[in-house]
């Protein structure tokens, strides 16, 4: 016994340093050559292809989309049906230049019918593809105007009635940039994909076969149980040690989200739905709800984590993975543009637009919306407050109130001042119940237009109304 003993003795003296030495490795790795090593995302985030431009003169712009049905495996090794603009799940980011003359051929590749509105652009009625500028299927639409508005970020999606909230929750969405003379020679981040990311946020459900769970009850719409960012479900982004600049859309049907850091640090909020605020905000969170947008720009050198995460409501939407050594970013301007106001030269009227929810459906005003009846007359280039209430109703909600064809002003939230992430131009502004709003606009395009709750069940269901710019 004495010599099994012995034996035992001299096998751990042996193993012991190596058990340490292994240990000592394993921790060395995991902190210097595993420094980048994904804590939660498991996919690259997808970055979405620049539309070509067809034409090569600078002042003319010409595109061509496609919607199509597609395949993605969203989940591994499960493939899910999709649609998509000129791909297999949302669509191209568009960039416009101001001025520019833009023609834009909108081809329809599906069985049913489908429209493309560019929210928050500002066009002509004729252009503004809404639920009347219908493309049936194995049709094509053609989309003309002049880009006349400061630089931003909008976006592009299906708008025919009873058909917007399931093209949407396919895929049929898609950024727009506007760049111009002020945005391109801002100090901020702008080489795209590299420090200037498109970021499309929507949760979505799935059903064990990979395919999409979309139900819609009474009640409302459930909140998904998986986020998709630009398609890729728990994405991650390798990142340097710089300043990032983020563009986020909030492209779900119904959810609301507020982004935070997941080590708390503040970041700097310099753009909203219209485009750059005058002044950069410290903001530790924004919250967007369906169709809100705004720009904001991290820090990354700032941080010594290895890894950061950007949440909501404890949700991971996006990790970002720290790479690299520091690399020197310039500071970002403490002035961006000067944001001039909507005149008062000349206010013609102050409309009432009382939002009342009944479940899945609500109407505007009492009314649910009627493509033959114009709800309201409004002068060309001629100021006017509108007046937007959520009066509640049945199983009440939050509203996301979007308005066609304009950027407008928030003059006021419950009577006080708005909030400073809320005093650039918006096209889309959240109402929740009991809340009164008051919206300073002028339209500067003729033709029909909408207005209409953005969370897209309650749209395709009436809570939306018309009106004539003449």
């Amino acid at each position: 016994m004495k010599i099994k003993s012995d034996r035992y003795r001299k096998i751990l003296i042996v193993l012991i340093p190596v058990f340490i030495a292994g240990f000592v490795f394993a921790a060395y790795y995991t902190f210097f050559i595993g420094i980048n090593t994904r804590l939660e995302g498991k996919n690259e985030l997808k970055i979405p292809e620049i539309l070509e431009d067809l034409n090569p003169d600078p002042q003319i712009a010409e595109f061509k989309l496609e919607t199509r049905y597609s395949q993605m495996e969203f989940i591994e090794g499960k493939m899910t049906s999709t649609l998509g603009y000129n791909g297999s799940y949302l669509g191209p980011v568009i960039r416009f230049d101001k001025n520019q003359d833009v023609s834009i051929e909108v081809e329809n590749n599906l069985n049913e019918p489908t429209t493309l509105h560019w929210h928050g652009l500002e066009v002509d009625g004729e252009n503004d593809g809404g639920p009347m500028q219908g493309i049936g299927s194995g049709e094509a639409w053609n989309a003309k105007f002049t880009v006349n508005q400061p630089a931003a970020t909008l976006w592009y999606h299906p708008h025919l009635t009873g058909l917007v909230a399931d093209q949407v929750y396919y895929g049929l969405a898609g950024l727009i940039y506007i760049d111009d003379e002020f945005s391109d020679s801002l100090s901020i981040p702008k080489d795209y994909g590299i420090d200037d990311i498109p970021i499309v946020v929507q949760d979505r459900s799935f059903k064990s076969d990979g395919s999409f769970d979309y139900n819609v009850s009474m009640m409302g719409v459930d909140k998904g149980d998986q986020i998709l960012v630009n398609g890729t479900s728990d994405p991650y982004f390798m990142v340097k040690r710089e300043k990032i600049r983020l563009r986020i859309l909030n492209g779900s049907n119904a959810q609301n989200f507020n982004f935070v850091l997941s080590n708390g640090a503040e970041f700097m909020m310099i753009a909203s739905d219209g485009g750059f605020l005058e002044n950069p905000l410290e903001k530790e969170a924004i919250f967007l709800s369906p169709g809100e947008r705004a720009e904001i720009v991290v820090d990354f050198s700032e941080f010594n984590d290895k890894s950061v995460k950007l949440t909501s409501n404890d949700d991971l939407i996006l990790e970002f993975v720290i790479d690299g050594e520091l690399e020197k970013s310039p500071d970002i301007p403490e002035e961006l543009v000067e944001v001039s106001e909507i005149p008062d030269d000349e206010v013609l009227n102050t409309r009432i637009f009382e939002l009342q929810s009944m479940g899945i459906s609500g109407t505007i005003n009492g009314k649910y919306y009627d493509m033959d009846r114009i709800d309201e007359r409004v002068t060309l280039n001629a100021t006017e407050y509108w007046v937007v209430r959520n009066a509640g109703g049945m199983m009440a909600t939050g509203h996301p109130f979007h308005v066609h064809g304009t950027q407008f002003q928030v003059v006021s939230r419950n009577g006080e001042k708005p909030p400073p992430e809320e005093s650039g131009y918006k096209d889309t502004v959240y109402v929740d119940v009991g809340e009164e709003l008051v919206l300073k606009v002028r339209f500067k395009k003729e033709g029909l237009f909408m207005y209409h709750c953005h969370i897209l069940e309650h749209e395709d269901r009436g809570m939306m109304g018309q009106f004539v710019v003449e």
